[in-house]
This record gives C-alpha cells, sequence and structure tokens, in this order.
C-alpha cells in the first residue's frame, strides 16, 4: 500500500474554485508580494491578478502623466489632478496641510521645482507617497482599487490576491462594503507578522534611502495604531475563521563551522506552506507543492 505522497504522483498546482479574493496584509517588509508572487505560482492565479496597491498606484502615476484621455478620468471621475492644489481641494485639511509642508523641502528636490509649499498638485502628492512610502488619504487608495476590481470585469468570474491593502480601518469597510456589492467573497485574509526589529533589519538589507530609523519605526507604529485595528475589523465583519495570523519569519539557515547563511527560497517556502494550509490544502499536498517552488527559485538563483 503506497501512502498519499508516492512516487507515482506529484502535485506541483492546485487552483481555487469561483471568484473570490485573498488578501494579504502586514506590517512594512513582511515579504507580502514575494509571498503573494509564490501563491500565484502554485494557485494558478497569472501574475496581473495579483493586486499591489503600489502597483496600482505607480500605474496610475503613469498613465495620468502619459496619457491626456486618463488624467481627464482621473479628474472628472476622481477629483485627482495635476491641476489641483493639495492645500485647496476636495482632500484639503488641518492635518494633510501639515503632512505636506513637512515633506515640501524633500518634495521640491525629487521634483527640482521651488515653491512647492504654495502649489503641490494632487499627483505630485500622489508621486511622492508612492515613491517614498507614504500614506495616500483614503478616499483616492478606495477609489483605486474599486475602479481597478470594478472595471477588470474579470474579478467577478475568477480568484485573485489584494496584496497590502487594506491599511486602515475606513479602507476596510469601503473594500468590504464595495465587494459585497460586487458579489465577491472573500476566502481568506493572511495577516503575515514579524517583529519590530526585524522590519527593521529587513529594510535596512534592501538598502532603500528612506529606510532610517526614524522612517522604519513610524511605520511600525502605523501598522500598530491602523493596520491591525484594520485586521480586527474584518474578522468582526468576516468571522475569525476568515482570518489566519502567519509567522513571516520562519528563517532556514545552511553552513557549517559558525558560517551560516540564510536559505531565502527555503524560509519563503516555510511560509507558502503555512498560507496554503490555512486555504485548507491538505499537508502532503503542500508537500509536494513546495518541494517544487523551492527548487524552481534555488534554480533561478
Amino acid at each position: 500500500m503506497h501512502s498519499e505522497s508516492s512516487e507515482y504522483f506529484k502535485v506541483e498546482q492546485i487552483s481555487l474554485r469561483g471568484p473570490g479574493v485573498v488578501i494579504l496584509t502586514g506590517p512594512s517588509s513582511c515579504g507580502k508580494g514575494e509571498v503573494a508572487a509564490a501563491l500565484c505560482k502554485v494557485m494558478s492565479i497569472p501574475a496581473s491578478d495579483h493586486l499591489s496597491m503600489g502597483e496600482i498606484l505607480r500605474s496610475t502615476i503613469h498613465q495620468a502623466r502619459n496619457n491626456p484621455d486618463y488624467a481627464q478620468l482621473l479628474e472628472k471621475s476622481y477629483g485627482i489632478s495635476a491641476s489641483f492644489n493639495i492645500f485647496d481641494c476636495l482632500d484639503t485639511s488641518e492635518e494633510l496641510t501639515a503632512k505636506v509642508l513637512k515633506h515640501a523641502e524633500r518634495m521640491e528636490a525629487y521634483f527640482q521645482r521651488d515653491n512647492m509649499r504654495d502649489f503641490t498638485s494632487q499627483l505630485d502628492w500622489l508621486e511622492y507617497c508612492t515613491m517614498n512610502g507614504l500614506l495616500v488619504p483614503d478616499r483616492w487608495t478606495q477609489n483605486f482599487i474599486a475602479a481597478h476590481i470594478e472595471h477588470a470585469g474579470r474579478f467577478q468570474l475568477k480568484p485573485f490576491i489584494i496584496d497590502g491593502y487594506p491599511r486602515t480601518v475606513a479602507a476596510a469597510e469601503h473594500l468590504l462594503a464595495f465587494l459585497k456589492r460586487q458579489q465577491i467573497p472573500v476566502i481568506k485574509v493572511l495577516h503575515l507578522s514579524i517583529s519590530k526589529q526585524e522590519m527593521i533589519s529587513r529594510a535596512r538589507a534592501r538598502g532603500r534611502a528612506d529606510d532610517d530609523l526614524s522612517s522604519l519605526q513610524s511605520r511600525f507604529q502605523f501598522y500598530i495604531e491602523n493596520v491591525q485595528p484594520s485586521v480586527d475589523y474584518m474578522k468582526m465583519e468576516l468571522g475569525s475563521e476568515v482570518i489566519a495570523l502567519i509567522d513571516a519569519h520562519q528563517p532556514v539557515y545552511t553552513g557549517e563551522n559558525g558560517h551560516r547563511q540564510l536559505d531565502l527560497p527555503r524560509s519563503i517556502a516555510n511560509v507558502v506552506a503555512h498560507a496554503l494550509r490555512n486555504l485548507g490544502v491538505p499537508r502532503v499536498i503542500v508537500r509536494d507543492i513546495v518541494a517544487d517552488l523551492v527548487q524552481e527559485r534555488l534554480a533561478a538563483v
């Protein structure tokens, strides 16, 4: 009698039934993008159906800067434009004004333009926030992601992944209400968790200019004060069985005689394995899928 994991068959891919969304959330640098990409591969989800909020924002900026028709649509439908001053528009508030002024000098260096304390367009602020890891107004992110899902059409029929959104309770409220109207069920919320120190260590390893200690501490505090409450809200609305807390720090080390080196493919595979198990995939199938994923990533190194 052969076990399920015998040499006679090997499972390399699986697929989700019908429409639905898997939401990936967690602190900065927890590996959401890498885990989402791996899940797309093993669950037969096209890479284009992995919706990263960062990618949606970057695409919006590019089209608004280079496509006059899209820029006009953005202005008329969503009230966001390169012509609207962030200090005098629908989104203006004391808090937002103070935040923009705080970054005015850096923005002038970024855009190589003077007088941004007097005029900073909505599109300028959107680009600066997106490229520097700052939060943009909720209204913008809500509209962008809703428009992206609704206008694509296929998301009412096929499963997809949202990566890094929602990040606030208000965004979670808007997203769940929108998905309900579109009759798109939430399959699972995968909450990837790492410690503050691990987040700082990972962020510093990537060497981005804005990853100074103060900024990283602020990002983790934002996670504590906003992202975690958004997950709590989704748990209240969807039920605790839909939320899965996953340890995103599951390192595997190789080497001998004290010269240990992080085995990144196997470390990521550990997290992916836990995500698949929380999606209801049997353990024996997870083992086959993850082994294949590791071999592919090792071959690519």
